[in-house]
């Protein structure tokens, strides 16, 4: 078993590359991205080198300048225009969306954005019905202050 598993190394690096792409999904920050390439080369790199030493040298040094190098370009790149990327607070501030659940006066209804459903209150302190289009004004933690959309 364990002469197998020497032997075919490469699908231990193509195994830790997907993982990296996997979690690439959830930072989407091209991160991970540069660790699945670094794992990539060292996949290619078992093959023609069989020390495991020399593939995690591989590993790391493509790993580092993917990081350093790759990274800040594909980001650039990516980001193309945008001074600085909204998220959290900013992303929401602004958005529009459409009540689900009726907003009374001075209580908390839902409002409907982007599919997801959020907890809401009045900023103008006026009841809106469910269909009303509605901007977010403000976020705090989870409630977002919304008024109706002119």
């Amino acid at each position: 078993m364990i002469e197998y598993f020497i032997a075919n190394l490469w699908q231990a690096w193509a195994i830790v590359a997907v993982i990296c792409l996997i979690l690439e999904l959830t930072s989407g920050d091209f991160f991970f991205c540069s660790f699945a390439i670094g794992a990539a080369i060292a996949a290619v790199a078992s093959v023609l080198f069989p020390t495991f030493w020399v593939q995690l040298g591989v590993f790391a040094v493509v790993s580092v300048v993917s990081i350093w190098w790759l990274r800040p370009l594909v980001l650039r790149y990516m980001h193309k225009g945008e001074k600085q990327r909204a998220s959290n607070y900013d992303a929401m501030v602004g958005r529009r969306g459409r009540v689900s659940q009726t907003v009374p006066v001075d209580g908390f209804g839902r409002v409907a954005i982007d599919g997801d459903d959020w907890k809401a209150q009045s900023a103008d302190h006026v009841a809106l019905p469910v269909g009303t289009p509605v901007r977010v004004v403000a976020i705090e933690s989870i409630i977002i202050s919304v008024t109706k959309e002119q």
